[in-house]
């Protein structure tokens, strides 16, 4: 390991590094109140966590701002990724992990399910036909379902959820603390594995109806149903200004904001 890294110890603490929607927040050629806002909690990366566990750091999906939301938090070491499914916004900063194969003297695990992997291969091809492994970026990809597994020390409960009518993705629990972003309706199956949880991050779009996302309401109405103490909510347009939007809501509830920490139970 390298005598310049230089990496913030979060062990114990879950933080929300992007909470945007895929085109970010304030988006390119908006001027609305909320992309003009200068209140921080009104700007938002692309949406993506990272949970300091007891071996390591774990981070979920990599957006495409992942350098930015790395150097935001000062967090210089990422020891394995977990991927919700392969869309742009949750895969194309995989690069940005290049330098981790120094820091960890070998490749960087990937936690996954086969169309997940197939995306990775394809678009980041370079990753496995080029000759020279120094400049690209080395990975481990590991095949993941819906069965629990271990890493880095912690249990992980994947559960499915779709992402509109007919795409399927990931939410994990870790602990008491459920990660759902890019939801649209949860299945009664995974409903039954979030019972009981001190915090649940959930998908909430915007007000007006989606066909691929929770909107505020139905988050709303998905939150209640379960009762976590609090749930927090992710992957937000730029439709929902971030304190008008708490003042709203009920208790216990809160639009999440880029750079959250929140505690491991």
């Amino acid at each position: 390991m390298p005598d310049c890294l230089v990496t913030t110890d979060f062990t114990g603490e879950m933080i929300l590094l992007g909470t945007g929607t895929s085109v970010g927040v304030p988006s390119v050629g908006c001027g609305c109140e909320v992309c003009r806002s200068p209140d921080p909690r009104n700007k938002r990366l692309r949406a993506s966590a990272i949970l300091g566990l007891p071996e390591g750091n774990l981070l979920i999906d990599t957006s495409p701002d992942l350098r930015m939301q790395l150097l935001r938090e000062d967090i210089g070491l990422v020891h394995a990724v977990l991927y919700t499914h392969e869309h742009a916004d949750h895969v194309f900063g995989l690069d940005d992990l290049r330098l981790m194969q120094f820091y960890l003297d070998g490749p960087v695990p990937l936690y996954c399910e086969q169309q997940v992997e197939q995306r990775i291969r394809q678009s980041f091809d370079y990753a496995f036909t080029s000759e020279s492994q120094s400049l690209v970026p080395q990975l481990q990809l590991n095949p993941i379902g819906l069965e629990p597994f271990e890493v880095l020390g912690t249990q992980i409960t994947p559960m499915r959820l779709n992402h509109g009518t007919a795409f399927e993705v990931l939410g994990f629990r870790f602990g008491n603390i459920a990660y759902c972003t890019d939801v649209n309706h949860i299945p009664t199956e995974s409903m039954a594995k979030l019972q009981g949880l001190d915090v649940l991050i959930l998908d909430a779009l915007r007000v007006t109806p989606s066909k691929t996302h929770f909107t505020l309401d139905q988050a709303i109405e998905v939150a209640q149903e379960l009762g976590a103490k609090q749930t927090y909510f992710t992957h937000v347009a730029h439709e929902l200004e971030y304190h008008a939007t708490n003042a709203r809501l009920p208790e216990g509830m809160a639009l999440a904001y880029d750079g959250l920490r929140i505690p491991l139970s």
